[in-house]
């Protein structure tokens, strides 16, 4: 007789247990580590982005806090008499640069206390003013120009790339002018702009409501068209700052008014073009400017040359100043600037 086991059927019979399939219990051990690391490593990052943001709006400092500019050793001797260079780049406006990007704009306060440094220094013989500009707001540009009039040290201009509108304007206050053969220059002028959205609104079917006190008090309303007295009363103010500007060529490039009034349509000339007619003194480059500016300033041996920039806090020093561009709030938001009309001695190509 046979055994009962033997006559199972092999469809019934138990079958071994299944091996489960995944990850051996070491690697999610593995895993769990790494995880755990990264979580603070995360939540510190998240922290320092907004220790960013916060920096990018507000400046990274209170107002009462005002660091003196920083001056680096260039070339030449590590004592004695000294040619400053002070560097004016970007676009230029009002107050100090914000953010983690202080080269992205010619801050007037900066600059103005790159200026003040050299006027105090008394090692500082001369100033070499390094223009890459194409101008910006009036009341910076003439703010800065000021400045370096009261300075009462030599002061030799070296023109970059660009030296327009503002950038020239500031430019008159130098003793002597250099700029490239290719450098772009002049663009003497006054521009504002003003934003018209009120076919857009129409399209989209929005009206704007607006209640004023005067018939001109919402004058430049992107809402609406400018009428023809708006823009009569305008042309009046911007012809008031072309005035004072063509004066201010005329005066210290020593040409008659009716000639740079002929020169100030707005266009820009290259350096040798601008050497042509009167607006620089030479073509050339840093060492020449470099030259000059120590012979004005009676320097007898080989200067010490030393360069000013603005004060770069310890956050933007770790991250560079273009390690986080979207950062700037003028970048994210480029229009904000459009829909606040003022005058500009600004080159818009």
């Amino acid at each position: 007789m046979q055994n009962p086991r033997q006559m199972t059927p092999q469809s019934q019979r138990p079958r071994p247990p299944r091996e489960k399939k995944g990850l051996p219990s070491g690697v999610w051990a593995l895993l769990g580590v790494v995880i755990g690391f990264l979580l603070p490593v995360v939540a510190c990052g998240g922290l320092f982005f907004l220790a960013v943001v916060g920096a990018s709006a507000t400046g990274g400092a209170t107002p009462q806090t005002v660091h003196p500019p920083i001056a680096a050793h260039v070339r030449g001797p590590l004592s004695g008499p000294a040619v400053a260079i002070i560097p004016v780049e970007g676009p230029i406006v009002e107050g100090r640069s914000r953010g983690l990007e202080p080269s992205t704009v010619a801050a007037a306060d900066d600059i103005i206390a790159m200026i003040r440094a050299a006027k105090h220094d008394k090692r500082v013989k001369a100033v070499v003013l390094e223009v890459n500009s194409p101008g910006g707001g009036i009341v910076p540009s003439d703010r800065i120009y000021q400045a370096l009039k009261d300075m009462n040290k030599p002061v030799v201009v070296l023109m970059r790339d660009l030296a327009a509108s503002g950038g020239y304007y500031i430019s008159m206050a130098g003793d002597y002018l250099y700029a490239n053969p290719y450098t772009l220059t002049g663009s003497i002028g006054v521009i504002s702009t003003f934003p018209n959205a009120s076919e857009l609104l129409k399209k989209i079917g929005l009206q704007m409501t607006v209640v004023k006190s005067g018939k001109v008090k919402d004058f430049g309303s992107p809402y609406r068209e400018m009428t023809p007295e708006e823009k009569a009363y305008w042309q009046h103010v911007i012809d008031q700052a072309y005035d004072h500007f063509v004066k201010i060529v005329a005066e210290n490039r020593h040409l008659p008014v009716g000639k740079v009034r002929e020169l100030a349509d707005g266009r820009v000339y290259t350096g040798t073009d601008a050497k042509d007619l009167g607006l620089v003194d030479a073509l050339g480059y840093e060492d020449d400017a470099i030259a000059k500016a120590a012979d004005l300033g009676h320097i007898a041996d080989v200067p010490r040359v030393i360069r000013y920039e603005p004060y770069t806090s310890p956050l933007q020093a770790l991250l560079g100043s273009t390690a986080w561009p979207g950062l700037s709030l003028e970048r994210a938001f480029p229009w904000n600037q459009a829909l606040m009309p003022s005058l500009q001695y600004r080159w818009l190509p």
